[in-house]
């Protein structure tokens, strides 16, 4: 495959990465001078870590447990395309495509959200008492929607 610019390809494996269940980064790039020539991309969970704490007293373990998954790209300086030249698509872990947007690489937070969060900043309203309002707003939205289902379901009595 080929594409136009990096951001593209980058485009590109996080959107498969997102339909697929996993999430993506950026683990090496090669350039010479202010050129990129070669990007590595890989799964979020490539790697090991190593341990401060014991594995046995550790609650929460390591995210990262050396997955394969990852892609290479480098860029054909004679036509100006990048290429995708490597690819290794077998994970060493389960992915689930459901939980996807629970993956902080593809959660987003929609205008609405962000400009309140900004502005109870702003008014030094307290993080707990955002969070608050929106639990109260997606309740009573919740409810309100039940409720127009029911009527709308429920026999006419005309």
């Amino acid at each position: 495959m080929t594409f136009k610019t990096l951001e593209e390809v980058e485009k590109f494996y996080k959107d498969y990465s997102e339909l697929a269940g996993f999430s993506t980064r950026i683990r090496n790039t090669t350039q010479k001078g202010d050129e990129i020539n070669n990007q590595l991309i890989t799964c979020s969970r490539e790697g090991k870590w190593k341990f401060k704490i014991s594995p046995t007293l550790k609650t929460n373990l390591s995210a990262e447990i050396n997955c394969p998954a990852r892609i290479y790209v480098h860029i054909l300086k004679d036509v100006g395309l990048w290429i995708i030249f490597k690819v290794v698509l077998n994970h060493s872990h389960p992915y689930c495509p459901d939980r996807t947007k629970m993956l902080k690489q593809h959660r987003q937070l929609s205008m609405f959200v962000h400009c309140t969060i900004e502005n109870n900043e702003k008014a030094k309203i307290r993080l707990s008492k955002t969070y608050q309002s929106f639990v109260a707003a997606v309740s009573g939205m919740s409810t309100h929607l039940k409720h127009i289902a029911k009527s709308e379901t429920s026999p006419s009595k005309h």
